[in-house]
């Protein structure tokens, strides 16, 4: 048998970190994390399937795979591509299977879209549906109901994974969490009591990361929370401190835990052994009575900010995830936030508008009071909208405090501000430098040519202002802090846009500039251009290919679409219908220059064309259909 596991695009968000990987990071640098799940699902295949995986976020998808299964998992997120995917794929007839988070949530979405769904962990079921299917009697649903053991769950395939085009290496060691977050799905897929693996297997998956000899030495456990079994937490921690020391301190560890870390300062101490550089952690919020409301009573033990600091203390950088939106929450409530985020330089603060989420205990009651906007966006909460409708403000005024919150915390001097009040707490980090001293080097020149200089006078000196002269242990972490707060900056400049009005003026003058510029073209019909425009939205620009363009068009078009795409928050669309060999080589240099700004192109190519243009999904946004245009 051969499988192609296929982990579908993700739309950019906060947590994509865009700007830092395409202009700061090192450029074999593609994602922040590559897919765990689908590793373990090739370890848990039969071992004489030919198994590949493919991450669109790095590499394009295969048009015409060699493949008896395709399988395609997603979070919430990426729910609208992979159904596109499972769609494209099952059209042309190959056998498709569902799963992933989304799907272990909410099979019922993939009904009619995929052949087989597989929902909930995957250590017995996708046994079970391998088998299956080998002996040709597969079921359309296979649905995990009892408990698995994680002690049965295999060394990840990252063979198969190209791990040095990611920031860092996904690992778990624990599935579930004990508390009752109301707005949290963790707790309905994996439970409130926390599973582990063995320390052996902790062991032989760490020796697979080093035996790939690719020096890999960033390490994210993705548990959703470490320590939710404290007892268990601590002796996976004193194994790593002995496996660290045994290896020289190969890794750099990062995970996500909740905020009673900071009360147990063995636990602390430990982490720090261990060689755990960050943390994210779910804060929500500073207000007490919100916190109460959501019934996240571990971040009320003692005063946040105490928290916050001890673990600065410690050496750890902390991560940390807020929310607007609870019943409890006011105008006031971002000022609230505001003042926290400030007082404890976190820098990167992943403020949320609170989601209801499917089948969580917040989304059954606010759908019993009618508060739940059907139709509304469910699973992302970077956006600006959400699904709920909330208490004790307006709809429009909980966004537009939202937004102005964030360009309020990333303007150049809070970003500096932030800084220096982190660096005032923050112990040096437990383990030096994660670059070599040349790489290093070639990173702060990328922030201070491509991030401090285009900002003007204004943020070079709030740059050369907080940097921690008394303190060059630190000086790593710095150039770390301005990379996040300027990486958070863009993507709100970018997606945190309302005023459209004049933006898309600029955009409607541009496509009559290429109306006048393409006439010929669009005389004999080889080209068809449009503009589609939408009140409080961006404008589209489509371009239809259907039959000769001489390198006189792709030299103009490049021309045109560059301007259209750096002075507008405009997307374009390319359909290529009709296409002749000779103009591959213009083609690809048109799209090879646009291509930092492909994640607002879509580009559709007809079926007929399909052996002749390879567009890279990875890239641009390919629009997978049949016919792109009649």
């Amino acid at each position: 048998m051969k499988i192609l596991l296929i982990n579908p695009k993700f739309p950019e968000s906060f947590w994509s970190f865009k700007w830092a990987i395409d202009t700061v990071l090192p450029n074999d640098i593609r994602a922040v994390n590559p897919p765990l799940g689908l590793a373990t699902l090739a370890a848990l295949s039969p071992e004489d399937w030919e198994i590949e995986i493919i991450d669109e976020n790095i590499e394009s998808i295969p048009l015409k795979p060699d493949a008896d299964i395709i399988g395609i998992c997603g979070m919430g997120v990426q729910f609208n591509r992979q159904k596109e995917l499972l769609t494209f794929y099952k059209n042309k007839a190959y056998f498709v299977v569902a799963g992933g988070s989304f799907a272990s949530l909410c099979p019922e979405q993939y009904e009619g879209t995929a052949d087989t769904v597989i929902a909930g962990e995957a250590e017995y079921i996708w046994k079970e549906f391998c088998k299956d299917f080998e002996n040709g009697r597969q079921k359309s649903l296979y649905q995990e109901t009892g408990e698995v053991s994680l002690e049965d769950s295999p060394v990840p395939r990252f063979d198969l994974l190209k791990v040095d085009k990611y920031r860092a290496v996904s690992l778990q060691f624990s599935r579930g969490c004990p508390f009752r977050c109301e707005f949290c799905d963790i707790i309905v897929m994996f439970g409130r009591k926390p599973r582990i693996k063995s320390l052996e297997q902790v062991g032989k998956e760490l020796d697979a990361l080093r035996g790939l000899n690719l020096n890999v030495n960033r390490v994210f456990y993705v548990d959703d929370n470490l320590i939710g079994n404290k007892p268990a937490a601590k002796r996976l921690l004193k194994y790593l401190r002995e496996y660290q020391e045994e290896h020289n301190y190969k890794f750099n560890f990062g995970t996500e835990a909740s905020l009673n870390l900071a009360q147990d300062e063995e636990l602390l101490t430990l982490f720090r052994e261990a060689n755990f550089n960050w943390v994210f952690i779910g804060i929500e919020s500073p207000d007490e009575d919100s916190l109460k409301e959501t019934l996240k009573f571990q971040n009320i033990r003692e005063d946040i900010l105490t928290s916050v600091r001890r673990i600065y203390s410690y050496g750890i950088e902390v991560l940390a995830g807020f929310i607007i939106g609870f019943d409890n929450d006011t105008t006031e409530t971002f000022d609230k936030q505001y003042r926290f985020i400030m007082e404890s330089g976190i820098q990167s603060a992943m403020i949320g508008l609170l989601i209801a989420l499917p089948k969580t205990p917040l989304y059954e009651r606010l759908a019993k009071e009618g508060r739940v906007i059907h139709d509304a966006n469910d699973s992302d909460n970077t956006k600006l909208g959400t699904n709920i409708i909330p208490k004790q403000m307006r709809y429009d005024e909980m966004v537009r405090g939202y937004r102005d919150l964030y360009f309020r915390l990333y303007d150049n001097h809070n970003i500096a501000d932030r800084i220096k009040t982190k660096l005032r707490y923050l112990s040096s980090p437990p383990d030096g430098g994660t670059y070599p001293f040349r790489e290093g080097l070639k990173i702060l020149r990328s922030l201070i040519v491509h991030g401090i200089l285009p900002g003007g006078f204004s943020r070079l000196f709030h740059f050369i202002r907080s940097i921690p002269f008394s303190s060059p242990r630190l000086f790593e972490k710095f150039i770390t802090e301005w990379i996040v707060g300027l990486t958070m900056r863009d993507y709100i400049e970018r997606h945190f846009i309302q005023e459209f009005h004049e933006t898309n003026k600029l955009a409607d003058s541009y496509f009559k500039l290429i109306e006048k510029g393409f006439q010929s073209y669009l005389r004999n019909g080889t080209l068809v251009v449009s503009l589609d425009q939408v009140k409080n939205s961006a404008s589209n620009l489509s371009i239809s290919m259907k039959g000769l363009l001489d390198r006189d068009f792709f030299i103009e078009a490049t021309h045109h679409l560059e301007k259209v795409l750096q002075n507008t928050y405009s997307c374009v669309t390319l359909n290529i219908d009709e296409f002749h060999l000779p103009q591959i080589q213009y083609l690809n240099l048109l799209l090879k220059r646009l291509s930092r700004h492909g994640n607002r192109i879509n580009i559709g190519v007809h079926e007929k064309l399909g052996d002749m243009i390879a567009i890279d999904s990875s890239v641009f946004n390919l629009v997978l259909v049949k016919s792109v245009s009649k």
